[in-house]
């Protein structure tokens, strides 16, 4: 299994969202050491916002762009490339102003293409980023899994929508939710989001002790 892991929280080694990322990919690979493992740490390396190189040199045959439009669309071609070459993905992101990470939206900006992860056809558009398991890993400082606040919450939402509409369907979220009301809270977070990774991780390898029996 091929696992891509995407990591876009600005906080760093602070990063809730990318310590439980990153620990979920390192005990996949622990319960089966033939999976393979990429990471796209899109804080390290930033995907440049698509401007005008890149939306007219998408449309533009490859022997006749430009330097500059070849140079942008070889860096979603090469995204492209490792979403498809996955068999399990997971992002990460925090909840930043009641959505995902500027640089996460940029991933995807650069993932969604016409042609390439989409089609049109006589019955609509049809989603081309098949046969993945997604998990996204989302932390926030407040509760918006449920009460109030759940109208707030455009990140879940958002990415389902724009992931399915790519052809990734099959989608799980894991909440470290309330880590900016205090330790207690944090602790209580990571601990139920550990939890749900460790189930995850336990019914993957039983599936692939089944598939070998």
């Amino acid at each position: 299994m091929s696992i891509l892991l995407v990591t876009s929280s600005p906080r760093g080694a602070a990063s809730h969202s990318t310590r439980i990322a990153t620990e979920f990919a390192e005990k996949l690979i622990a319960a089966d050491p033939s999976n393979t493992l990429v990471v796209r740490d899109l804080v390290a390396n930033p995907l440049p916002h698509i401007d005008v190189d890149y939306s007219t040199g998408i449309y533009t045959p490859a022997e006749s762009r430009t330097p500059r439009q070849a140079e942008v669309v070889g860096v979603s071609d090469a995204v492209l490339e490792e979403l498809f070459a996955a068999d399990t993905v997971i992002l990460a992101t925090g909840f930043i102003n009641f959505n995902i990470s500027s640089t996460l939206k940029s991933w995807v900006d650069h993932v969604a293409r016409s042609g390439k992860s989409f089609s049109y056809g006589e019955n609509g558009p049809k989603g081309l980023v098949t046969g993945k398991k997604v998990y996204i890993v989302l932390a926030s400082g407040g509760i918006y899994s449920e009460g109030a606040a759940v109208q707030f919450d455009h990140a879940i939402p958002y990415l389902r929508s724009v992931l399915g509409f790519i052809g990734m369907t099959d989608v799980d979220v894991i909440r470290i939710e309330g880590v900016a009301m205090g330790a207690d809270a944090v602790t209580a977070a990571l601990a139920k989001a550990t939890t749900k990774v460790d189930a995850v991780v336990a019914a993957t390898a039983g599936e692939h002790v089944a598939a070998a029996a």
